[in-house]
């Protein structure tokens, strides 16, 4: 019996406890006027093992456009029309580049050659397609620069285009500007690479380049 009531005892406490109001004083004066609830995501489910399986081999698989990429293989030459401002009288030159399909057909790799302002040019670039994200990406190098030039974007099938986004160091300003490539599926044998650049807010047509295959 006794137990049972320093049972009852102590359930008794445990509930006052609960129940007991507590005051606390607060200073007006610091309490903020907007109070911000931050609430923790639930977790991701994670994915059975098969499931991972297949979400790596459809990523790490050639596609659709991967197969467009391995058509551009081959020799090309290329008319190159440059603009170094909006009002710029227009300045050509040539080149050549050889397009090859690298490490298992999933990158294109393009290597070009010619000549630049009397100088000897030659760039390469390298064109991805993720198969997850739907999204191009392309880089690019050259030997008159020490930078690179990153840029993404998306394949428009009504103009056979791909219009890819990114920023390009302009070493006279001293900083990144915003510029823009589209480049064009003209026919089986042609293809327009179109770069814009950004000058005072204001964007123009920078380079064209008319590719031919051999």
């Amino acid at each position: 019996m006794k137990k049972i009531y320093v049972a009852l005892s102590v359930l008794a406490l445990c509930f006052a406890s609960c129940k007991k109001e507590v005051k606390v004083e607060v200073d007006p004066g610091t309490v903020a006027d907007t109070v911000t609830v931050v609430k923790e995501e639930a977790p991701e489910p994670e994915m059975d093992s098969i499931a991972q399986q297949k979400a790596w081999m459809a990523y790490g698989t050639p596609g659709e456009a991967h197969k467009m990429m391995a058509e551009e293989t081959g020799s090309w030459t290329n008319e190159m029309t440059f603009w170094h401002g909006p009002d710029a009288k227009p300045m050509k030159a040539t080149s050549t580049a050889e397009i090859k399909m690298i490490l298992g057909g999933h990158y294109q790799e393009m290597n070009y050659k010619g000549d630049m302002m009397g100088m000897p040019f030659e760039g390469r670039s390298i064109l991805a397609f993720d198969n997850t994200t739907k999204e191009y990406t392309s880089t690019w190098i050259d030997n008159m620069g020490t930078g690179m030039l990153v840029m993404k974007g998306t394949y428009d099938p009504a103009t056979k285009a791909v219009n890819l986004k990114g920023e390009m160091v302009d070493p006279i300003r001293g900083k990144a500007v915003p510029c823009r490539e589209v480049y064009t599926i003209v026919d089986a044998k042609t293809r327009k690479m179109e770069m814009f650049d950004t000058k005072n807010g204001n964007e123009y047509k920078s380079m064209e380049i008319v590719m031919k295959k051999k």
